[in-house]
C-alpha cells in the first residue's frame, strides 16, 4: 500500500519543469505514489489537467481559492466548474472556501458567493469539494450547513482550526486533512484535536510548496516531506505508520472515488 499526497500544487512556478519530475520521483521512492494537484485559479485548470494526463499517478481539481474571489469570481460560474469537472482526470471541486486572514472585509461577500458556486457544482457533479477555511469558522459552518442536503461530500483541507469545526465537519460526513502544521512545536492544541478524529476520516497532505513540516522548515515543501507529517499523525493516533498508510489511502479513494 502507498501513501497519497491528497493536496499539493505541483504546477506552481516555485518548481521548475525538471524539479517537478525529480520531486515526484523522490516521493515515489518513499512510497508516496499518488498526488492530487489542486487548482487555485480558474485559468490554471487546463495546465493542471494537462499535467495529470501526463502522469497516471497525478490527479487534478477545478476551483478558485477565496484569495482570488474579487479578481476571478465574476468569471466563474457553476456551469464552467461543472464543464471542467467532466475531464476524467478531474476528481474534485476546489479548493474553495473562505479566508478572512488577509482579505478586506468588503471581499467577504464575493468569497461567500464564489464558495456557494463551488458547493453547487460539487453537488451537481457528485465530486467532493476541497474546503479552504481560515479565520472564518462561523461563516464556513453556516454555508456548509445550508448546502448540505445529504449529497455534499468533501474534506476540510490543511485543517488548523478548533475542535468545533472538526466536529461539525465530521457530523456532515466530511473528512479532515492533516498537513505539516501538526509537526510544529506550537501546534499542541491541533495535535489534541487530531487525536479525537476517527482514523477512517483522516487524510494526509503537504499543501506543497507551503507548510513544510519539521525537520525541513525553511525549505520549499514537496510531497516526499509528507512522510514526516504521516509519522507525526501515526504517533498522535497511536498506530504504526503502515496502518496509517493503509487507512488514509483507503480514505482518499473512498472520498475521491473518481481517482480509483
Amino acid at each position: 500500500m502507498f501513501f497519497v499526497d491528497s493536496h499539493c500544487h505541483l504546477n506552481y512556478p516555485d518548481y521548475s519543469e525538471t524539479e517537478r519530475s525529480e520531486i515526484v520521483a523522490r516521493a515515489e521512492q518513499l512510497g508516496i505514489q499518488r498526488f492530487l494537484t489542486v487548482a487555485t485559479k480558474i485559468d490554471e485548470v487546463p495546465e493542471l489537467i494537462e499535467m495529470a494526463r501526463g502522469n497516471p499517478h497525478v490527479f487534478a481539481s477545478v476551483g478558485v481559492h477565496p484569495e482570488y474571489a474579487a479578481e476571478q469570481g465574476d468569471a466563474v460560474s457553476v456551469e464552467r466548474l461543472c464543464a471542467a469537472a467532466q475531464d476524467p482526470k478531474v476528481v474534485a471541486i476546489g479548493e474553495a472556501g473562505l479566508d478572512y486572514h488577509y482579505g478586506a472585509a468588503e471581499t467577504r461577500t464575493a468569497q461567500k458567493s464564489l464558495f456557494r458556486k463551488h458547493l453547487q457544482a460539487a453537488k451537481l457533479t457528485g465530486l467532493p469539494i476541497i474546503v479552504h477555511t481560515r479565520e472564518a469558522e462561523d461563516d464556513t459552518i453556516d454555508l456548509l450547513r445550508k448546502e448540505q442536503d445529504g449529497t455534499l461530500r468533501g474534506v476540510l483541507h490543511c485543517f488548523s482550526s478548533q475542535g468545533r469545526l472538526a466536529e461539525f465537519g465530521l457530523d456532515i460526513g466530511f473528512y479532515i486533512s492533516a498537513s505539516g502544521i501538526i509537526t510544529f512545536k506550537s501546534a499542541q492544541a491541533l495535535r489534541d484535536t487530531f487525536e479525537k478524529i476517527p482514523l477512517n476520516r483522516l487524510l494526509v497532505e503537504t499543501d506543497a510548496p507551503y507548510l513544510t513540516p519539521v525537520p525541513f522548515r525553511g525549505r520549499k515543501n514537496e510531497p516526499s516531506y509528507m512522510i514526516k507529517t504521516a509519522e507525526m499523525l501515526a504517533q498522535i493516533k497511536g498506530v504504526d505508520l503502515d496502518f496509517l498508510r493503509q487507512k488514509t489511502t483507503e480514505n482518499f479513494f473512498r472520498l475521491f472515488s473518481k481517482a480509483y
